[in-house]
């Protein structure tokens, strides 16, 4: 077995865009990035001690979560001291710049991206006693920093009717996001004219992801990912990737599962903008787990209806439990681990895996979930990957003009 290589790399030019610069004059038009200033890109792989990076959505509010990272650095030569007029970097380091992780499978040679962001900080500690190393640690967060730093308000082109994914694209048009750094669905919903009221960009694209009942998040790569319900509403399908305790599947080194009522839901009150409070109530779920109720308000569809729809799909979706497995832990110290290790590099949101652990009494617990997160911890002696996951986030199919689920797979319901 061998492990994985990994690659770390920061580009201290200007810009979002994670390509190299291309200055007029200089460069390869269609291959580099336009930006204000040449790129420096290094390679820091040699010096890393650490790295720890965590993406993933809130399974309580369906909401992915802004990703980080923290890669700690070597730094015997004081290369990145700011005030170092020696340093390579002298002049270069400052916030925002942008950092990309990586990684290469050695046993297929395959490369996987595992986080790319923006750098927020620099800590440095220093060596205070003999053969102690000095290092510098380095704080990342993903692409949704920046989209909470801008502010909208007027947002051009944002008119009644058209759909999520069209009012995704105005918004990150009005605040000049690269169009290479987008994966953009159509969407299922149309919307009401923009708000117009000032708000961060990632608040007013969150809040038509919510609309859609859809999925905004940032993948590995920097891109700013919109998934319209086709997506969120499909049941598992295809060949999961089986992970297990013993037996035939990959191993992992541990699971948690928990039974609770943490994730029921039997009441919505979906509100729309301008448009009355839709409320929808599972009884037989009330009388057996007592009132769990969700809230949600501001949203943009336009009608009432599809408000409804909303609602009696996030009922249909929460109102019943069952036994969870909330996350599994992959090992990539296991010996023999290659068919772990390709699956900790490959794995991503939406992905299918099913979940089997024995159980006293020559029992078993095997469930088939999504992926909803991903977190690695890497050291040079250790590589932990931590996978996050659930069912899907909606898994009913709802009669009338909009679709939230994928008749002949889901439950067919009211």
């Amino acid at each position: 077995m061998a492990l994985p290589n990994l690659s770390v790399s920061i580009n201290f030019s200007s810009g979002a865009s994670f390509g190299q610069a291309f200055i007029v004059g200089y460069g390869i038009l269609g291959t580099n990035v336009l930006a204000d200033s040449a790129s420096l890109v290094v390679d820091v792989s040699n010096q890393v001690q650490t790295v720890q990076t965590t993406r993933g959505r809130n399974l309580l509010t369906d909401v992915f979560q802004t990703g980080t990272a923290t890669v700690v650095l070597a730094d015997q030569n004081g290369d990145f001291n700011p005030q170092n007029t020696a340093s390579p970097y002298y002049g270069y380091l400052l916030p925002l710049r942008k950092i990309q992780i990586s990684a290469t499978d050695t046993n297929t040679g395959l490369g996987y991206s595992v986080f790319s962001g923006y750098i927020t900080g620099y800590n440095y500690r220093q060596s205070q006693f003999v053969g102690e190393v000095s290092t510098t640690t380095i704080t990342a967060l993903d692409a949704f920093q920046l989209l909470n730093l801008a502010t909208v308000s007027t947002v051009t082109g944002a008119t009644a009717g058209e759909t999520t994914g069209a009012r995704i694209t105005d918004i990150l048009n009005q605040i000049s996001w690269p169009s290479g750094m987008r994966d953009i669905d159509t969407g299922q919903t149309t919307v009401q004219a923009d708000p117009g009221t000032a708000r961060t960009a990632l608040s007013a694209l969150q809040t038509v992801a919510t609309t859609e009942y859809g999925a905004l998040y940032v993948n590995a790569e920097g891109e700013v990912v919109f998934q319209d319900r086709t997506v969120t509403s499909t049941s598992i399908g295809g060949t999961p990737t089986a992970f297990v305790d013993s037996g035939v599947g990959i191993r992992y080194s541990n699971a948690d599962w928990v039974l609770n009522d943490a994730q029921i839901f039997n009441q919505a009150n979906v509100t729309a903008t301008g448009l009355a409070t839709q409320s929808y109530t599972d009884s037989t779920s009330v009388n057996t787990y007592f009132l769990h109720s969700y809230d949600v308000t501001g949203l943009l569809m336009q009608t009432t209806t599809e408000a409804n729809n909303y609602a009696r799909a996030y009922v249909a979706s929460r109102k019943d439990t069952s036994i969870r497995c909330d996350s599994i832990t992959l090992n990539l110290y296991t010996p023999d681990y290659n068919s772990g290790i390709a699956a900790a590099l490959s794995l991503d949101y939406f992905d299918p895996i099913t979940v089997t652990q024995t159980q006293p009494g020559s029992s078993s617990i095997t469930k088939t979930l999504q992926i909803f997160g991903v977190t690695h911890s890497i050291t040079p002696q250790s590589w932990i990957t931590r996978f996050t996951t659930a069912e899907p986030i909606i898994d009913a199919f709802i009669i009338g003009n909009s679709q939230y689920g994928v008749l002949g797979q889901n439950v067919l319901s009211y």
